[in-house]
């Protein structure tokens, strides 16, 4: 008798790699938290604890070259990525989209998916003690019914959910169906970091 694991779900975890790179995105995160007033509004409107980007500007890389200096080292990551996912490929992913995140204590990001992309990511610039893990679910999970629990010291790949702790640097990525959930932060500093889309 054999069990095989089958329909795995790849999730990369690697280090931007570059020190100098990150304090310079840290200043510009922090720079545009101030900045943004539409981004301030915005997050403030729909209860976001801090400040994003996401529905104020779409040009960072254009708008300042530390971020498109962040987006030459992702490209090379993704691309890593998909040949890991055994992605068939006519051309590169090419980002689609990129924003930043500057969370307060307490902030959350309920569970979600990044609809119409291909590979999302996160890359941690700021990472204080607290700041919480990044929740991944598993996809199968609307389909499990009657399925027990399963025993926490079970492998990894066959956890409902799974934890994934950020240091800064840490570059994560997944392919964009995976549900996935920001945790709380009870962290005393701001959690930063930036987000992006491939397709």
């Amino acid at each position: 008798m054999t069990t095989r694991s089958l329909f795995a779900t790849r999730f990369y975890e690697g280090e931007l790699g570059d020190d100098r790179l990150l304090e310079d995105l840290d200043h510009s995160c922090r720079t545009l938290a101030e900045d943004d007033r539409a981004g301030r509004g915005w997050s403030k409107a729909h209860g976001y604890r801090g400040y994003t980007s996401y529905a104020s500007l779409n040009d960072l890389p254009q708008r300042d070259p530390v971020f498109a200096d962040l987006v030459r080292k992702l490209n090379r990551h993704v691309a890593a990525f998909a040949v890991d996912c055994a992605f068939d490929l006519a051309r590169p992913l090419k980002l689609d989209s990129l924003w930043v995140n500057v969370m307060k204590r307490s902030g959350v990001h309920s569970g979600h998916i990044h609809p119409h992309s291909v590979v999302s990511g996160t890359l941690y610039v700021a990472v204080p003690p607290g700041s919480g893990a990044l929740k991944l679910e598993d996809p199968r999970l609307p389909m499990m019914m009657a399925a027990p629990r399963r025993l926490p010291e079970g492998p990894p790949d066959l956890q409902t959910f799974v934890y994934a702790e950020p240091a800064p640097g840490s570059v994560f990525l997944w392919e964009s169906w995976l549900r996935h959930e920001v945790m709380p932060s009870d962290a005393r500093g701001d959690r930063i970091s930036i987000s992006f889309n491939y397709r």
